[in-house]
């Protein structure tokens, strides 16, 4: 059975925590410079930091007491099946865009989410070295540092500002779209909120991308008048036994059929 919670009266707790776990995150960030941080690898060769670790301890104790009911799926945190025994999961990133923490770039974000039957009820991304708060309730609307934000109103997809990873792009370089290329973002949730504030008028990520990654952006992406869809046009669905997604497209909803064909179009056979 479904459960209920008040989004609206958990939101502002969630954000508290999520500003001090941002405190400790710049205790370790150097601008332009390596991060004061010891830096290790996991198996899958991605490098975690010891600033990584401690921002997951620190959500870990402090935001399940808010819901004790709530399941747990961390990116720094050994995955349980016990979660999926739950309607509600918090769905946390430590900090996305480790590789840019590490070397100095300050589009880094700390992501929660709270995920019910599969998909995200509300969203909060913190960036702390940009100074932005991004949160979202469903049917809420979406805000950074309390302002409201929209998608662009763009209609075509000619001209667009797109950003995507190099085989993405180039996919759609092979298509015959004419767009703007904007550097990646080394945060993917930086990068679709940059479509939810209208900064992006499109945005794609590789397929892999996970829960955490993704979940508390998207519902601010929505929030914002935005879609995130695979190729197929399926939004993601969250805590599920495998949390990995295919590749996916981030948009306003006039521009998110176009920007898919393109990909598609432009893609070498396999």
């Amino acid at each position: 059975m479904a459960q209920t919670f008040d989004p609206a009266a958990l939101a502002p707790r969630v954000e508290e925590i999520l500003r001090e776990a941002g405190r400790m995150a710049l205790g370790y960030f150097r601008p332009g410079r390596t991060a004061a941080a010891e830096v290790t690898h996991k198996h899958c060769g991605s490098p975690v930091t010891e600033a990584d670790l401690r921002i997951d301890a620190f959500l870990r104790d402090s935001l399940p007491p808010l819901a004790p009911d709530f399941g747990w799926l961390s990116e720094e945190t050994a995955d349980s099946p016990e979660r999926l025994d739950h309607d509600c999961v918090f769905i946390v990133d430590p900090i996305d865009g480790t590789r840019g923490f590490i070397a100095g770039d300050p589009c880094f974000a700390i992501c929660v989410a709270v995920v019910s039957s599969g998909r995200p009820t509300l969203g909060l991304v913190h960036a702390p070295a940009l100074d932005q708060t991004f949160v979202a309730l469903r049917g809420g609307g979406a805000t950074c540092n309390g302002a409201k934000i929209a998608v662009s109103a763009r209609k075509q997809l000619v001209g667009a500002r797109l950003a995507a990873p190099d085989a993405l792009a180039a996919d759609l370089r092979r298509s015959g779209l004419a767009f703007e290329e904007r550097p990646r973002l080394p945060s993917l949730a930086m990068r679709l909120l940059r479509v939810a504030e209208g900064a992006l008028d499109g945005a794609l990520a590789n397929r892999n991308a996970c829960d955490w990654d993704i979940a508390a952006a998207e519902i601010i992406l929505r929030e914002a008048g935005g879609v995130l869809t695979d190729f197929l046009g399926q939004a993601p669905l969250y805590n599920r036994a495998d949390p990995k997604h295919p590749a996916l497209a981030a948009a306003p909803p006039g521009l998110q059929t176009e920007l898919i064909a393109a990909a598609q179009k432009g893609k070498r056979p396999a």
